[in-house]
Protein backbone atom coordinates (compact mmCIF):
# COMPACT_ATOMS: atom_id res chain seq x y z
CA UNK A 1 0.00 0.00 0.00
CA UNK A 2 1.25 2.97 -0.97
CA UNK A 3 2.00 6.00 1.90
CA UNK A 4 -0.62 8.78 1.24
CA UNK A 5 1.92 11.72 -0.07
CA UNK A 6 1.25 15.03 2.07
CA UNK A 7 -0.59 18.04 1.58
CA UNK A 8 0.97 20.92 -0.46
CA UNK A 9 3.14 23.43 2.01
CA UNK A 10 2.15 26.63 2.79
CA UNK A 11 4.43 28.56 1.02
CA UNK A 12 1.79 27.48 -2.22
CA UNK A 13 -0.03 30.15 -0.82
CA UNK A 14 2.78 32.93 -1.06
CA UNK A 15 2.63 35.59 -3.40
CA UNK A 16 5.89 34.74 -4.85
CA UNK A 17 4.69 31.07 -5.21
CA UNK A 18 5.05 31.40 -9.36
CA UNK A 19 2.34 28.44 -9.80
CA UNK A 20 -1.43 27.94 -9.02
CA UNK A 21 -3.77 25.52 -9.70
CA UNK A 22 -4.15 21.63 -8.55
CA UNK A 23 -0.67 20.58 -7.04
CA UNK A 24 0.33 17.37 -5.60
CA UNK A 25 3.52 16.60 -4.01
CA UNK A 26 5.97 13.73 -5.48
CA UNK A 27 6.68 10.65 -3.55
CA UNK A 28 10.30 10.76 -1.93
CA UNK A 29 12.67 8.15 -3.49
CA UNK A 30 14.97 6.01 -1.29
CA UNK A 31 18.20 7.41 -0.56
CA UNK A 32 21.12 5.80 -3.17
CA UNK A 33 24.10 4.24 -0.85
CA UNK A 34 26.70 6.14 -3.47
CA UNK A 35 26.08 9.54 -4.82
CA UNK A 36 27.18 9.94 -8.28
CA UNK A 37 30.49 12.18 -8.68
CA UNK A 38 29.68 15.65 -9.99
CA UNK A 39 31.64 17.09 -12.55
CA UNK A 40 35.51 17.72 -11.59
CA UNK A 41 35.21 14.42 -9.11
CA UNK A 42 36.62 10.88 -10.65
CA UNK A 43 37.26 10.67 -13.83
CA UNK A 44 34.78 13.54 -14.98
CA UNK A 45 36.65 16.32 -16.06
CA UNK A 46 35.80 19.92 -14.82
CA UNK A 47 33.83 22.64 -17.55
CA UNK A 48 35.22 25.46 -15.58
CA UNK A 49 39.17 24.27 -15.27
CA UNK A 50 39.09 23.74 -19.00
CA UNK A 51 37.05 27.21 -20.20
CA UNK A 52 39.37 29.61 -21.47
CA UNK A 53 39.31 33.23 -20.33
CA UNK A 54 37.73 34.58 -23.24
CA UNK A 55 34.43 32.54 -22.02
CA UNK A 56 33.91 35.18 -18.78
CA UNK A 57 33.00 38.69 -18.78
CA UNK A 58 35.89 39.13 -16.02
CA UNK A 59 39.17 37.67 -15.12
CA UNK A 60 41.60 38.25 -12.29
CA UNK A 61 44.23 36.32 -10.97
CA UNK A 62 42.24 33.81 -8.71
CA UNK A 63 38.69 34.43 -9.59
CA UNK A 64 36.69 34.46 -13.29
CA UNK A 65 33.11 35.99 -13.74
CA UNK A 66 31.07 34.28 -16.47
CA UNK A 67 27.43 35.03 -17.52
CA UNK A 68 24.86 32.39 -19.20
CA UNK A 69 25.28 31.86 -22.73
CA UNK A 70 22.19 33.96 -23.46
CA UNK A 71 19.55 36.61 -22.26
CA UNK A 72 17.25 35.28 -19.44
CA UNK A 73 14.25 36.66 -17.73
CA UNK A 74 16.25 38.01 -15.16
CA UNK A 75 17.81 41.32 -15.75
CA UNK A 76 21.47 39.90 -14.96
CA UNK A 77 23.00 36.79 -13.71
CA UNK A 78 26.36 35.53 -13.23
CA UNK A 79 28.48 33.24 -11.39
CA UNK A 80 31.65 33.69 -9.47
CA UNK A 81 34.57 31.25 -9.71
CA UNK A 82 37.85 30.44 -8.22
CA UNK A 83 40.85 29.83 -10.54
CA UNK A 84 41.79 26.85 -8.70
CA UNK A 85 40.07 23.91 -8.48
CA UNK A 86 38.73 23.66 -5.11
CA UNK A 87 34.95 23.66 -2.96
CA UNK A 88 33.84 25.88 -0.86
CA UNK A 89 34.98 24.12 2.62
CA UNK A 90 38.66 23.79 0.76
CA UNK A 91 39.58 26.86 -0.11
CA UNK A 92 42.25 28.34 2.40
CA UNK A 93 42.25 31.58 3.95
CA UNK A 94 43.66 33.73 1.47
CA UNK A 95 41.02 32.52 -0.72
CA UNK A 96 38.20 32.44 1.93
CA UNK A 97 39.05 36.07 2.48
CA UNK A 98 39.13 37.09 -0.82
CA UNK A 99 35.48 35.26 -1.52
CA UNK A 100 33.47 37.38 0.76
CA UNK A 101 35.59 40.86 -0.84
CA UNK A 102 34.57 39.87 -4.06
CA UNK A 103 30.92 38.47 -3.06
CA UNK A 104 30.20 41.92 -2.17
CA UNK A 105 32.19 43.79 -4.76
CA UNK A 106 30.27 41.63 -7.51
CA UNK A 107 26.91 42.53 -5.40
CA UNK A 108 27.13 46.04 -5.66
CA UNK A 109 28.20 46.31 -9.60
CA UNK A 110 24.88 44.28 -10.70
CA UNK A 111 22.87 46.36 -7.88
CA UNK A 112 24.32 49.64 -9.49
CA UNK A 113 22.29 48.15 -12.74
CA UNK A 114 19.44 50.55 -13.68
CA UNK A 115 16.01 48.28 -12.82
CA UNK A 116 18.02 46.19 -10.77
CA UNK A 117 16.73 46.36 -6.71
CA UNK A 118 18.22 43.61 -5.09
CA UNK A 119 20.69 40.94 -5.68
CA UNK A 120 20.45 37.21 -4.37
CA UNK A 121 23.83 35.41 -3.85
CA UNK A 122 22.83 31.21 -3.84
CA UNK A 123 25.68 28.36 -3.95
CA UNK A 124 24.39 24.69 -4.87
CA UNK A 125 26.88 22.85 -5.91
CA UNK A 126 25.27 19.19 -6.61
CA UNK A 127 26.43 19.44 -10.14
CA UNK A 128 29.83 20.45 -10.30
CA UNK A 129 32.82 20.04 -7.83
CA UNK A 130 34.27 23.53 -8.81
CA UNK A 131 33.11 26.44 -6.54
CA UNK A 132 30.84 28.62 -8.17
CA UNK A 133 28.83 31.06 -7.05
CA UNK A 134 24.84 32.83 -8.02
CA UNK A 135 24.26 36.36 -8.27
CA UNK A 136 20.62 37.07 -9.76
CA UNK A 137 19.16 39.94 -10.02
CA UNK A 138 15.52 41.53 -9.06
CA UNK A 139 14.21 43.57 -10.92
CA UNK A 140 12.72 46.77 -9.17
CA UNK A 141 8.84 46.71 -8.51
CA UNK A 142 8.72 43.00 -9.28
CA UNK A 143 7.46 42.34 -5.95
CA UNK A 144 5.81 39.04 -6.73
CA UNK A 145 10.13 37.87 -7.64
CA UNK A 146 11.25 38.52 -4.04
CA UNK A 147 12.17 35.72 -1.43
CA UNK A 148 12.81 31.86 -2.27
CA UNK A 149 11.51 31.35 -5.64
CA UNK A 150 13.52 34.24 -7.86
CA UNK A 151 15.36 31.18 -9.97
CA UNK A 152 11.80 29.53 -10.87
CA UNK A 153 10.97 33.28 -12.31
CA UNK A 154 13.83 33.13 -14.13
CA UNK A 155 12.81 30.32 -16.20
CA UNK A 156 8.59 31.61 -16.69
CA UNK A 157 9.66 35.36 -17.36
CA UNK A 158 10.30 36.69 -20.77
CA UNK A 159 13.97 36.91 -21.83
CA UNK A 160 15.18 40.53 -21.79
CA UNK A 161 16.59 42.19 -24.96
CA UNK A 162 20.02 40.91 -26.29
CA UNK A 163 21.42 44.50 -26.74
CA UNK A 164 20.47 45.58 -22.84
CA UNK A 165 21.82 42.37 -21.72
CA UNK A 166 25.33 43.02 -23.54
CA UNK A 167 24.85 46.35 -22.12
CA UNK A 168 24.40 45.53 -18.56
CA UNK A 169 27.63 42.73 -18.83
CA UNK A 170 30.00 45.51 -20.23
CA UNK A 171 28.81 47.87 -17.19
CA UNK A 172 29.32 45.05 -14.53
CA UNK A 173 32.57 44.17 -16.18
CA UNK A 174 33.99 47.79 -16.60
CA UNK A 175 32.85 47.93 -12.38
CA UNK A 176 34.72 45.22 -11.29
CA UNK A 177 37.93 46.33 -13.25
CA UNK A 178 37.94 49.38 -11.46
CA UNK A 179 39.91 47.46 -8.65
CA UNK A 180 42.26 45.29 -10.57
CA UNK A 181 41.92 42.33 -13.70
CA UNK A 182 40.40 42.76 -17.38
CA UNK A 183 37.32 43.00 -18.49
CA UNK A 184 35.77 40.70 -21.30
CA UNK A 185 32.96 41.75 -22.21
CA UNK A 186 32.01 44.51 -25.04
CA UNK A 187 28.23 47.01 -25.13
CA UNK A 188 26.42 46.16 -28.42
CA UNK A 189 27.52 47.80 -31.37
CA UNK A 190 26.21 51.39 -32.91
CA UNK A 191 24.41 50.56 -36.26
CA UNK A 192 25.97 53.86 -37.70
CA UNK A 193 24.38 53.35 -41.43
CA UNK A 194 22.36 56.04 -42.23
CA UNK A 195 18.88 55.11 -43.08
CA UNK A 196 16.74 56.02 -46.41
CA UNK A 197 14.06 56.24 -44.67
CA UNK A 198 13.67 56.40 -40.64
CA UNK A 199 10.19 54.43 -40.83
CA UNK A 200 11.64 51.83 -42.72
CA UNK A 201 14.24 51.64 -40.19
CA UNK A 202 12.15 51.92 -37.52
CA UNK A 203 9.99 48.88 -39.05
CA UNK A 204 12.99 46.98 -39.59
CA UNK A 205 14.63 47.41 -36.41
CA UNK A 206 11.25 46.27 -34.53
CA UNK A 207 10.56 43.32 -36.67
CA UNK A 208 14.54 42.65 -36.16
CA UNK A 209 14.22 42.53 -32.29
CA UNK A 210 10.82 40.55 -32.19
CA UNK A 211 12.61 37.70 -34.27
CA UNK A 212 15.78 38.16 -32.22
CA UNK A 213 13.72 38.13 -28.83
CA UNK A 214 11.51 35.12 -29.59
CA UNK A 215 14.81 32.72 -31.13
CA UNK A 216 16.35 33.85 -27.60
CA UNK A 217 13.28 32.80 -25.36
CA UNK A 218 12.89 29.40 -27.16
CA UNK A 219 16.39 28.69 -26.30
CA UNK A 220 16.94 30.30 -23.33
CA UNK A 221 19.01 28.44 -20.54
CA UNK A 222 18.14 29.19 -17.03
CA UNK A 223 19.29 29.29 -13.66
CA UNK A 224 17.43 25.79 -12.52
CA UNK A 225 18.61 24.16 -16.81
CA UNK A 226 22.17 25.11 -16.05
CA UNK A 227 24.35 22.31 -16.24
CA UNK A 228 26.19 22.80 -13.20
CA UNK A 229 23.42 22.29 -11.30
CA UNK A 230 21.76 19.28 -12.78
CA UNK A 231 22.60 16.53 -10.39
CA UNK A 232 23.44 12.51 -12.17
CA UNK A 233 20.74 10.37 -11.62
CA UNK A 234 21.54 7.70 -9.36
CA UNK A 235 21.58 4.77 -11.86
CA UNK A 236 24.23 6.80 -14.41
CA UNK A 237 26.96 4.57 -15.66
CA UNK A 238 29.97 5.42 -17.43
CA UNK A 239 29.69 5.06 -21.29
CA UNK A 240 31.32 1.98 -23.63
CA UNK A 241 33.12 2.54 -26.39
CA UNK A 242 31.19 -0.82 -28.66
CA UNK A 243 34.32 -0.76 -30.75
CA UNK A 244 36.90 -1.31 -28.06
CA UNK A 245 35.21 -2.18 -24.91
CA UNK A 246 36.69 0.60 -23.32
CA UNK A 247 35.40 2.13 -20.55
CA UNK A 248 35.15 5.86 -20.49
CA UNK A 249 33.65 8.75 -18.81
CA UNK A 250 30.20 10.43 -19.61
CA UNK A 251 30.66 12.69 -22.24
CA UNK A 252 31.26 16.18 -21.04
CA UNK A 253 31.15 19.31 -23.36
CA UNK A 254 34.33 20.83 -22.32
CA UNK A 255 37.92 19.42 -23.59
CA UNK A 256 40.97 18.89 -21.51
CA UNK A 257 41.99 17.40 -17.94
CA UNK A 258 40.44 18.56 -14.41
CA UNK A 259 43.64 20.10 -12.60
CA UNK A 260 41.93 19.16 -9.25
CA UNK A 261 45.11 19.81 -7.59
CA UNK A 262 46.59 22.34 -9.37
CA UNK A 263 48.57 24.29 -6.58
CA UNK A 264 47.31 27.87 -5.39
CA UNK A 265 49.52 31.07 -6.44
CA UNK A 266 50.99 32.87 -3.69
CA UNK A 267 50.62 36.08 -4.69
CA UNK A 268 50.36 39.01 -2.31
CA UNK A 269 47.01 40.93 -1.67
CA UNK A 270 48.22 44.32 -2.70
CA UNK A 271 46.08 45.21 -5.44
CA UNK A 272 46.71 48.57 -7.43
CA UNK A 273 42.44 50.22 -8.16
CA UNK A 274 43.43 51.04 -11.91
CA UNK A 275 40.97 52.73 -14.88
CA UNK A 276 39.57 50.41 -17.51
CA UNK A 277 38.04 50.41 -21.21
CA UNK A 278 34.97 49.29 -21.81
CA UNK A 279 35.86 48.55 -25.27
CA UNK A 280 33.29 49.18 -28.10
CA UNK A 281 32.74 48.04 -31.76
CA UNK A 282 36.02 46.68 -32.72
CA UNK A 283 38.41 49.09 -34.91
CA UNK A 284 37.52 49.82 -38.22
CA UNK A 285 33.79 48.71 -37.73
CA UNK A 286 32.35 52.55 -37.22
CA UNK A 287 33.22 55.44 -39.24
CA UNK A 288 34.53 57.32 -36.42
CA UNK A 289 36.25 54.38 -34.38
CA UNK A 290 34.98 56.14 -31.03
CA UNK A 291 36.06 53.97 -27.39
CA UNK A 292 34.48 54.68 -24.04
CA UNK A 293 36.71 54.86 -21.23
CA UNK A 294 35.79 53.33 -17.82
CA UNK A 295 36.28 55.50 -14.84
CA UNK A 296 39.03 55.76 -12.84
CA UNK A 297 39.10 55.62 -8.68
CA UNK A 298 41.43 56.84 -6.28
CA UNK A 299 42.23 55.78 -2.75
CA UNK A 300 42.81 52.72 -0.90
CA UNK A 301 41.70 49.76 -2.74
CA UNK A 302 40.25 46.97 -0.82
CA UNK A 303 42.54 43.82 -0.44
CA UNK A 304 42.20 40.28 -2.34
CA UNK A 305 42.83 41.13 -6.25
CA UNK A 306 46.52 42.34 -7.77
CA UNK A 307 45.43 42.96 -10.72
CA UNK A 308 45.37 46.17 -12.63
CA UNK A 309 43.57 47.46 -15.75
CA UNK A 310 45.54 50.26 -18.59
CA UNK A 311 42.89 52.94 -18.93
CA UNK A 312 42.87 54.05 -22.93
CA UNK A 313 40.72 56.72 -24.62
CA UNK A 314 40.64 58.07 -27.67
CA UNK A 315 38.67 59.04 -30.99
CA UNK A 316 39.82 58.58 -34.45
CA UNK A 317 39.09 61.22 -36.60
CA UNK A 318 36.54 60.48 -39.39
CA UNK A 319 37.86 63.78 -42.09
CA UNK A 320 41.18 62.71 -43.83
CA UNK A 321 44.78 64.58 -43.31
CA UNK A 322 44.49 65.91 -46.43
CA UNK A 323 41.24 67.43 -46.67
CA UNK A 324 37.52 67.65 -46.09
CA UNK A 325 36.16 64.21 -46.88
CA UNK A 326 33.42 64.21 -50.17
CA UNK A 327 30.11 63.18 -48.82
CA UNK A 328 28.35 60.09 -50.35
CA UNK A 329 26.24 61.87 -52.84
CA UNK A 330 27.37 65.37 -52.89
CA UNK A 331 27.03 67.20 -56.52
CA UNK A 332 30.21 67.08 -58.46
CA UNK A 333 30.95 69.90 -61.11
CA UNK A 334 32.41 69.45 -64.04
CA UNK A 335 31.14 72.12 -66.22
CA UNK A 336 34.04 74.29 -68.39
CA UNK A 337 31.76 77.43 -68.24
CA UNK A 338 31.73 76.85 -64.42
CA UNK A 339 35.61 76.20 -63.84
CA UNK A 340 36.00 79.64 -66.45
CA UNK A 341 33.88 81.55 -64.10
CA UNK A 342 35.32 80.50 -60.92
CA UNK A 343 39.07 81.29 -62.36
CA UNK A 344 38.24 84.64 -63.46
CA UNK A 345 36.55 85.16 -60.04
CA UNK A 346 39.78 83.99 -58.16
CA UNK A 347 42.14 86.09 -60.85
CA UNK A 348 40.07 89.63 -59.87
CA UNK A 349 40.92 88.48 -56.24
CA UNK A 350 44.21 88.23 -57.11
CA UNK A 351 44.72 91.84 -58.91
CA UNK A 352 44.90 93.87 -55.53
CA UNK A 353 44.92 97.53 -56.50
CA UNK A 354 48.55 98.92 -55.41
CA UNK A 355 48.83 102.50 -53.40
CA UNK A 356 51.75 104.38 -53.91
CA UNK A 357 54.34 104.57 -50.95
CA UNK A 358 55.31 108.27 -49.88
CA UNK A 359 57.98 109.72 -51.44
CA UNK A 360 57.93 107.49 -54.45
CA UNK A 361 58.65 107.76 -58.26
CA UNK A 362 55.56 105.60 -58.85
Amino acid sequence: MHDTPPSVPDFTQWPSFPFEGDLHVKQLDDPVPVEPPRKGEGLRECTACNAPDDAYIWVGERWRVRAMDRPTGLPMVLILESRTHLDLGDLPNLLAAELGVMTVRLERAIRSLDGVARVHVNRWGDGSAHLHMWFLARPYGRLQLRGTFLSLWDSILPPISEAQWRENLALVAAWLAEFGGRPLAEPPRIQWQAPSSLLAQSEAADAAAAAADAAAAAAAVSVIEAAEEIPEPADSTPSVDSTDGATAPSADPADGNADAGAAMTSETASPARAGTRASGAPAGTTPSGASTSGAISSGTTPSGVSESGTPTSGVASAVPANGPAVLPGAAVRNDPADDAADNATAGALDEVPRKAAPNSDA
